[in-house]
């Protein structure tokens, strides 16, 4: 009977959060990763509810390409085409416009509704690389098959303006980890550092995307950090990456995370940022196993189809049939929410 008292009274002081408030603070969103006594099935009804408010049932697919691989400066601990690590990964110089621009009708093709181009490295190298990516992108544009997004580290507001004329819609720059962890992960560039990048990209007018990855030994309490972070740069999407070991990497051996964590994560930032796009995209297969699918009613909205960076994804195929299984639907056309005109 105490137990099951713990559980209501752990649950309500959440719902009192979420009816006065309409998103939780930082004591409760706590509560959701910390307290187990908060059972998961009624979580999740909470965080569906919210996500149906927020998107219905459509459901976004997103795709990317490793544009430009390995060789990185940066060190941070998670990455494998970082040049301070022996992982094994391809490496390649920026690809052509003509290969970015086949690969988003590829991705296209399959049902992948927005198309990222992604390149290693702080940022754009020279002017023949911002030409190139300008030409990919006006091509993309043009094919008007899918969103068009970049990550591409860290750019200023001149060359953040030249990839909007050519047509860019989203930057994504993740914010990686909270304040307070950031500097156990990376120490070639600083937190504050990517927190000014998401800014200049909102200070152009583009939609914005940023979000971080788990399962590095951050704790529960900077996991809550990284989502109010967040919320407060008021980003418009979310990608929660769960750490994926590679071999050759400082995080190889990390075992940090549980499929029922991954819910609970997923399940915070929902009650935290009702009104954002939330993204599952690295480590989804491998860290929910056979749960994944419960990414949904955990309070996703999106996922991460096809390859990744440097290991192999989902077929977009098996994802489109997954969200038929579901009763969901992908959706392509902007981001329209129910009720836009």
């Amino acid at each position: 009977m105490a137990a099951e008292s713990r559980v209501k009274d752990t649950l309500q002081q959440i719902g009192d959060c979420l009816g006065r408030h309409g998103s939780l603070g930082r004591e409760e969103a706590l509560l959701v990763l910390a307290d187990r006594a908060a059972a998961l099935p009624e979580l999740l009804a909470a965080t569906d509810r919210l996500r149906r408010a927020h998107s219905g049932d459509r459901i976004r697919l997103c795709s990317i390409v490793n544009a430009r691989s390995g060789a990185c400066a940066e060190d941070c601990a998670f990455c494998a085409q970082s040049a301070h690590w022996t992982a094994s990964v391809e490496r390649y110089p920026l690809l052509s416009p003509e290969e970015l621009a086949a690969a988003a009708e590829s991705s296209a093709a399959a049902g992948a509704g927005e198309f990222s181009i992604v390149t290693s490295g702080a940022g754009i190298r020279s002017d023949k690389e911002y030409a190139a990516i300008e030409q990919a992108l006006r091509r993309i544009s043009a094919a008007g098959r899918v969103q068009t997004c970049a990550s591409l580290g860290r750019l200023d507001l001149a060359g953040l303006r030249r990839l909007k004329e050519a047509g860019l819609e989203c930057f994504h720059h993740n914010l990686e980890a909270g304040s307070s962890f950031f500097p156990k992960i990376c120490s070639t560039h600083t937190h504050q550092e990517r927190v000014e990048m998401v800014r200049l990209a909102r200070q152009t007018g583009l939609r914005v995307c940023s979000g971080g990855i788990f399962g590095l030994g951050e704790s529960d309490e900077q996991r809550v950090e990284l989502a109010f972070e967040l919320k407060a740069l008021d980003v418009d999407s979310l990608p929660l990456n769960f750490l994926r070991p590679i071999p050759g990497t400082p995080l190889a051996d990390a075992d940090y995370l549980t499929p029922e964590t991954c819910l609970r994560i997923i399940a915070m930032f929902r009650l935290v940022l009702p009104d954002k796009d939330i993204v599952i995209c690295g480590g989804r297969e491998h860290n929910l196993r056979e749960l994944h699918p419960l990414v949904f009613w955990a309070g996703a909205n999106g996922i991460l189809t096809g390859d990744y960076l440097t290991t192999r994804g989902r077929r977009t195929a098996d994802d489109l049939a997954l969200l038929r299984d579901l009763g969901f639907e992908p959706y392509h056309d902007g981001y329209d929410r129910p009720g836009d005109s």
